[in-house]
């Protein structure tokens, strides 16, 4: 079976493009492009996406539902897990267990751009000192 390289979903392989994609704000001028998720492909069991932090900016201490995996991509960054903070630079990348509180933050002087992974295809956030929890992109997941 060939793939297609034109954005469309076959039964095997989804192709997307980052153009064709629509960014979400999530405030404090924090921008997240979702890669693959439940929305785009109802069988998949992960979830994908980048995240861009400006300067000085960051997520919210808080823990997810499942596993996560980090990779900085571009700037530089800091990860806190568990109250203990670990700078990062390109491709440095973090496993952070369901439940851990954690946060990651832009040092640098450029923005800094994530790639994270979910191991389910449901992803909920609960922000520190918080007992709600709010569905991963959803309009309550605010950062900024």
């Amino acid at each position: 079976m060939t793939t297609p390289n034109d954005g469309t979903t076959m039964t095997n392989a989804t192709i997307l493009k980052v153009d064709e994609i629509r960014t979400i704000a999530r405030g404090g001028g924090i921008l997240t492009t979702p890669l693959m998720t439940h929305h785009i492909r109802p069988d998949v069991r992960f979830t994908t996406g980048m995240s861009v932090y400006p300067k000085g900016k960051g997520a919210p201490l808080h823990h997810h539902n499942c596993d996560e995996q980090v990779t900085l991509l571009e700037g530089e960054g800091e990860v806190e897990v568990d109250g203990r903070v670990t700078p990062l630079r390109p491709y440095d990348s973090t496993y952070i267990a369901a439940g851990r509180v954690h946060a990651f933050r832009n040092t640098g002087d450029a923005p800094m751009r994530i790639l994270w992974i979910y191991s389910s295809a449901t992803v909920t956030r609960t922000f520190a000192g918080s007992d709600e929890e709010v569905e991963h992109l959803s309009a309550k997941d605010l950062m900024g």
